[in-house]
């Protein structure tokens, strides 16, 4: 029985920073030139053009503002329980926004079809949570079955896509609402020269992706893609190398410079499994649905994979226009898969996170 991923919709929230006015706002929280020239130094040469953030405005007047300026351009340091009732408040709304849009964007498909909903988020907790908001507003049963998989990082889309595909094995009539919600500028850490921390506030931006899961192919016209083999593999070193933790400022990041390394020496083997699972071949895909966690990253797994510079330009175009915003950043890869669809179906789509963990998914493109 052949599962589909469709409906694919994405939201980013209004306020837009280029590249260069975020470069010019973190230099001010430094007071060392050194630090400054850091800063100055890997914003420029992050790939990145602009970002999204849900917050309204770094260094407000205003001052019940969460990044308020203290008076002399720096920027108060908030709790992390402030920074999460912030997520609370923003994301009960655009969550609901999305899944509306997802709904509207599957014919044939009723807001009273939907039988389960998987969300996804390392940025913000509370119970209920955006999952009890989307039943509410769309007037879903209320015996819809709801999961939440919490903190995993960039690749919780996976997760979340398997869960689901067992859901549909399990029940042809299920159909699943994944989502996955990341609002990461609201954990931009302060008071820290820490040079991977500044690299960390460089990349993240904010974003939100939304399917639908189901037996049920996407109707005359649509298109989407038939979920195959999806598998999880830890790579033999690098446990320590990128981590998630709870602060009393926020959540912070340790994304080590060795990261690429690292999974640049280990892409191969953690991925083959699941293409041989398929009878797949590298030289088989014909879209790398790649998460661009970095321009390094992307280097290295172009130069270990030994593909052409082409084989990353949808990733490198997200990561262009939107940084990388966590788990959700998948779906915008997936979404502009289906809109360029010059190269042929197979899809190996993967995405990167602590452990060091490699999720990844065969996929096939299709147009009904």
């Amino acid at each position: 029985m052949a599962i589909h991923l469709h409906a694919l919709q994405t939201w980013n929230p209004e306020k837009v920073y280029s590249q260069a006015e975020a470069s010019e706002l973190m230099q001010k929280q430094f007071e060392d030139s050194k630090a400054k020239r850091v800063v100055r130094h890997i914003y420029k040469h992050s790939e990145i053009d602009q970002r999204h953030t849900a917050v309204s405005e770094f260094g407000s007047k205003d001052p019940d503002a969460l990044f308020g300026d203290q008076g002399d351009g720096r920027w108060k340091n908030p709790q992390t329980g402030d920074r999460n009732r912030c997520y609370m408040e923003i994301s009960k709304k655009a969550s609901v926004e999305l899944a509306r849009n997802t709904l509207a964007a599957a014919p044939g498909f009723q807001a009273s079809d939907i039988t389960h909903i998987v969300t996804a988020s390392c940025t913000g907790f509370y119970n209920p949570g955006p999952d009890f908001s989307i039943i509410k507003e769309l007037e879903l049963s209320p015996g819809v079955e709801r999961f939440t998989l919490g903190f995993m990082g960039c690749y919780a889309a996976f997760p979340a896509m398997r869960l689901a595909k067992s859901l549909c094995l399990n029940d042809p009539n299920a159909v699943v609402m994944i989502q996955c919600m990341e609002l990461c500028s609201l954990h931009v850490q302060l008071n820290t020269d820490n040079p991977e921390t500044i690299v960390a506030g460089s990349l993240f931006a904010d974003g939100a992706g939304c399917a639908l899961v189901s037996a049920r192919p996407p109707q005359s016209g649509e298109s989407g893609y038939v979920l195959h083999a999806l598998n999880s593999a830890l790579t033999p070193s690098g446990g320590g190398s990128m981590a998630w933790d709870v602060g009393n400022h926020g959540y912070e990041i340790v994304l080590s410079s060795y990261v690429p390394h690292i999974l640049g020496e280990n892409i191969r083997n953690s991925i083959l499994p699941a293409l041989e699972k398929q009878n797949w071949r590298l030289s088989d895909v014909d879209f790398w649905c790649v998460h661009p966690g970095g321009k390094a990253i992307l280097d290295r797994i172009t130069e270990a994979l030994e593909l052409g510079d082409e084989a990353m330009d949808i990733a490198r175009s997200v990561l262009r226009n939107y940084g990388n915003m966590s788990s959700a950043t998948i779906f915008f890869l997936l979404q502009q898969g289906l809109e360029e669809m010059e190269n042929g179906p197979k899809t190996c789509a993967m995405a990167f996170g602590p452990g060091l963990t490699v999720e990844m998914a065969c996929m096939e493109r299709k147009r009904f």
